[in-house]
């Protein structure tokens, strides 16, 4: 199951987003926004986040303007990697290299197109491992002793 979500500057491609997997006969939860009227990305964000931390959903995608302010809030999350990605190169590598685990598109600066192709290389290149491992496992905040 897919998790996805956006706020009001990314609802339009959200939607999309929607037609364009259901057409590919995947599975999907979206945690809003559910309209074009103005939202904070953090109270998407957060849930579709948790569900990711649970295992209740994987991948994420999520959108907003920019991509910024949605990746800021979603990576605030220990067992979250979001990556913001605008094309579908950068969404190959944030895989390979970074096992992303949230494929974070900006809504205001991509076209459906590029958007699409993202999707298709996120949802299907795996981690490579190896040397990227040992940097994945140093990204988690660890409390002081």
């Amino acid at each position: 199951m897919i998790g996805i979500c956006s706020d009001h500057a990314g609802y339009e491609l959200k939607e999309y987003i929607k037609t364009y997997l259901s057409e590919k006969g995947l599975a999907y939860q979206d945690f809003g926004a559910y309209s074009a009227e103005s939202s904070d990305y953090p109270d998407f964000a957060h849930p579709l986040a948790e569900a990711i931390e649970k295992g209740e959903v994987y991948p994420g995608i999520a959108v907003c303007g920019s991509g910024i302010g949605i990746s800021i809030t979603l990576n605030k999350h220990q067992g979250v990697r979001a990556a913001l990605c605008w094309n579908h190169e950068i969404a190959s590598l944030s895989r390979h290299h970074n096992d992303a685990n949230v494929l974070v598109l900006p809504g205001r600066f991509i076209e459906r197109e590029e958007a699409a192709k993202a999707i298709d290389v996120f949802l299907n290149t795996p981690f490579d491992g190896g040397r990227h491992q040992a940097r994945i496992d140093k990204i988690p905040v660890r409390e002081c002793r």
